[in-house]
């Protein structure tokens, strides 16, 4: 057992990798919640305990199953981020095969990823589609409550079906995310940021969007009344509008570097031409234009200082829909400079030295998100094609 304390709450819990599991009724999803894959983040794992004590106390009826896992047990007892290497970014897949293959572990983290890898595995193997997997955290700053997903129409479609602000890309500047590995399995994946690691309302946060997911996918059954209060609980949490951004820029903190934040900053913030953003090794970075800021850092783990994020037209959003289901990326690798990296043809090669045409933004349209191949070349990637729309195009969100 695992001793976690919540400073919001001011209480403690006892809790294995599985916090709690249930099987209900056969016929429904299986949906999959994880909190504390951050072990400084623990309003998830608190407010999983309360919601899964609720269905119990109240002999709620599921349907399919309901797993509450702990991400990382060592760093939630030890109250940090992570005790070694952040375990949200050690997700590739040579090294899970290193780990699990090889039985290769060279740290706790490795250690965590090795027993999640296995028990997410096991759940796939034993489970019943559609598969749902949510991961719960919370941010250095004040924050209204948003949501984060790889950006995939299967993800983008279910995520709509919450009043809050979705934000698309962060799996083109975080690598080795949980979620997108999952994602690239072709699950519905996405993230839930509640509000501040130290403020209970991120507990209460965190356990509206539960009730609230388990009347989306059907888990639980309520009545109409109820998911619309659950609605408007959700929405009424979150300042911000709702609809869908994306990262276009990510500060990256330099190894060694001394990177401390400008206070008072929030997600979502809008922010002028030559404010200050942060001191770095005694240097002060200014803006260069108007920016809308993104997830500023005030811990002192974590290599990632801010994001710039800015709305997504709702015309653009739909003209992806459409590039993405005709398919015009198998079209775009019949011109020069662009190539499939592989047999899978999910990876584009670009070389834009060629096809300078391709700027980032076009394959963003496409569903593919891009990093530095080389020097002249970008790798984009795409999760469309491993999608498993079939598994949940019978549900109820899906047909609306």
């Amino acid at each position: 057992m695992t001793i976690v304390h919540s400073i919001a709450l001011d209480e403690t819990v006892k809790v294995d990798r599985v916090i709690d599991h249930i099987r209900g009724k056969k016929g429904g999803p299986t949906v999959v919640f994880f909190g504390g894959v951050h072990g400084n983040e623990t309003a998830g794992v608190f407010a999983l305990k309360e919601v899964f004590r609720e269905l119990h106390s109240k002999k709620t009826t599921v349907h399919g199953e309901l797993y509450a896992i702990s991400g990382n047990l060592g760093a939630l007892e030890s109250k940090q981020r992570y005790q070694t290497e952040d375990l949200n970014r050690i997700w590739f897949k040579d090294r899970i095969e290193r780990i699990i293959d090889h039985q290769e572990i060279r740290h706790n983290e490795e250690n965590e990823l090795g027993q999640l890898y296995r028990l997410i595995h096991s759940i796939l193997d034993s489970g019943t589609p559609p598969f749902y997997f949510m991961d719960l955290h919370t941010t250095s700053s004040n924050t209204s409550p948003f949501m984060v997903l790889n950006d995939s129409l299967l993800n983008r479609k279910y995520a709509s079906n919450y009043p809050l602000p979705i934000i698309l890309g962060i799996e083109e500047y975080l690598k080795g995310a949980l979620l997108s590995y999952i994602n690239e399995l072709g699950y519905v994946s996405l993230g839930f940021e509640s509000g501040q690691h130290d403020d209970d309302m991120a507990v209460k946060n965190c356990m509206e969007f539960i009730r609230y997911s388990l009347a989306v996918t059907q888990s639980v059954h309520v009545s109409e009344e109820r998911k619309e209060q659950l609605y408007r609980n959700i929405s009424n949490s979150s300042d911000a509008p709702h609809r869908f951004y994306e990262i276009y820029h990510q500060y990256d903190i330099a190894p060694n570097s001394n990177f401390v934040m400008a206070p008072g900053y929030v997600n979502f913030q809008t922010i002028p031409k030559g404010a200050d953003l942060a001191l770095v090794d005694g240097i002060e970075l200014k803006t260069t234009k108007k920016r809308q800021i993104f997830m500023p850092l005030y811990q002192k783990q974590g290599n990632e200082g801010f994001y710039f994020i800015r709305p997504i037209p709702v015309f653009l959003l739909w003209l992806s829909k459409k590039l993405r289901r005709f398919k015009v990326d198998h079209i775009l690798v019949k011109l020069p400079g662009v190539e499939w990296k592989d047999g899978s043809k999910d990876t584009l090669v670009v070389d834009q030295r060629v096809a300078r045409f391709f700027a980032k933004s076009f394959l963003h349209l496409l569903g593919y998100r891009a990093r530095k191949f080389d020097e002249s070349r970008l790798m984009a990637k795409n999760r469309e094609s491993a999608s498993k729309f079939k598994a949940y195009k019978g549900t109820a969100w899906y047909k609306k």
